[in-house]
């Protein structure tokens, strides 16, 4: 058994046993290298996935809050324009019924006093035609005091004529007697001419004494007639023209009423949708990353 000849070929067999088996072993080892990577991976794709669902919580808490805060605001700001609007619409009827009730104390103190100063204007008024009778009364006493003044005065006149007259007729007729008991003859013709021709002239002098008193009573009936004028159309002058009532004042009345719009109701504010991480990404992303892993591991 021993004499039988040396077969190179036999330790090459061997070495080739070791060398598969070294490499058995060096694979294993990597083998295990990539799976305790890919278990790494992963659980580093479970707890992506674990923070990812936890963000995704915290980011639908975050938002339902903010939707609750918008919520809250709205409800805060309609139920402000709410009150305000009521308390708007109360202020101003309230300014309306006073403003009206203003107008109409302000319309009625108008009304009295314009019937106030109508009545003194009446009064005024009367005052003033009693006061234009009177002068009216005092004129035609005047006037007619005057014209029997001056008529007296014309009526003398014509006395002292009518006695003068009445002498120069005695005076005539005594001459004419003396002429005719004294003389004759031609002297006596003369003497009675002379005496014709005086009582002529001594009536002519009356006569033109007669017409001029006449014509001067009547200057003087024109001039009181004329003073009498004037002193009437002063006296109408003066008289108060009389006082008409004047139209009644427009009682105020309300106007058409403010239109009131309800406030716009405010909706609450937009709240963005939440932005979702995926969940399975990191968990894809781990099992590919293993799994590349494991290949690159098992090729080797």
């Amino acid at each position: 058994m021993f004499d039988s000849e040396f077969n190179p070929k036999s330790f090459n067999l061997l070495d080739e046993q070791l060398t598969v088996s070294g490499l058995e072993m060096k694979a294993g080892g990597a083998i295990t290298a990539a799976a305790i990577s890919a278990g790494a991976s992963l659980i580093s794709g479970i707890f992506g996935s674990s923070a990812a669902s936890k963000a995704n919580k915290q980011a639908k808490k975050d938002r339902e809050k903010q939707i609750e805060l918008a919520n809250r605001q709205a409800g805060i700001t309609n139920r402000y324009n709410k009150s305000a609007a009521a308390a708007e619409r109360k202020d101003y009827f309230a300014a309306r019924q006073f403003q009206y009730e203003m107008a109409t104390k302000q319309w009625q103190y108008d009304t009295n006093m314009q019937d106030y100063r109508y009545l003194q204007d009446v009064k005024a008024y009367g005052k003033s035609v009693e006061n234009y009778g009177q002068q009216m009364l005092y004129n035609n006493i005047s006037y007619q005091a005057a014209k029997d003044s001056q008529m007296a005065a014309f009526n003398e006149t014509l006395d002292a004529a009518t006695f003068e007259k009445q002498d120069m007729l005695v005076e005539s007729l005594q001459s004419e007697a003396a002429a005719s008991m004294g003389q004759a003859g031609v002297s006596r013709n003369k003497t009675m001419q002379a005496v014709a021709a005086q009582q002529g002239r001594n009536l002519a002098v009356l006569r033109a004494t007669l017409t001029s008193s006449t014509e001067e009573l009547q200057r003087s009936f024109m001039d009181i007639a004329l003073q009498k004028y004037g002193a009437d159309m002063q006296a109408k002058a003066n008289l108060m023209i009389q006082p008409d009532r004047l139209p009644s004042i427009m009682k105020p009345q309300l106007g058409p009423e403010r239109t009131f719009i309800e406030p716009a109701l405010v909706l609450p504010a937009a709240v963005p949708p939440v932005q979702r991480q995926s969940t399975i990404a990191p968990l894809i992303g781990s099992i590919a990353n293993a799994g590349s892993t494991l290949a690159l591991a098992l090729k080797t």
